[in-house]
């Protein structure tokens, strides 16, 4: 994982997994704390996440909810949109050029 920018504009590329959380969350807060405003985050360069991931994302913009600023998601792969649909984050999260036919594919069941 490679996260690139300053205290308003990210671009995460890579894995946002288990293994690089607490490296992309210690630079996310400290994005947050050091501006103003709203704190772009493009995830155009995200190859894969799992649900540490997810919540590095989350735990940032709880964060920079409460240091009155935004974290507005940008470049969001479908594979990920889908999942902020399924688990209803899209309405929570701030995300440019959100496009509503990413809804969920009908579930199937795994074994």
């Amino acid at each position: 994982m490679r996260i690139r920018g300053d205290h308003a504009h990210l671009a995460i590329d890579g894995c946002l997994d288990v293994r690089s959380a607490a490296d992309a969350r210690s630079v996310l807060h400290r994005a947050v704390d050091a501006g103003e405003g709203d704190l772009v985050l493009d995830l155009g360069g995200l190859t894969s996440w799992d649900a540490t991931g997810l919540g590095v994302i989350m735990g940032t913009h709880r964060r920079a909810g409460r240091s009155g600023r935004r974290l507005v998601l940008r470049g969001v792969p479908i594979q990920l949109q889908r999942l902020l649909v399924a688990t209803r984050l899209h309405r929570i999260l701030a995300i440019e050029s959100y496009a509503p036919s990413a809804q969920p594919t009908p579930a199937v069941a795994v074994e």
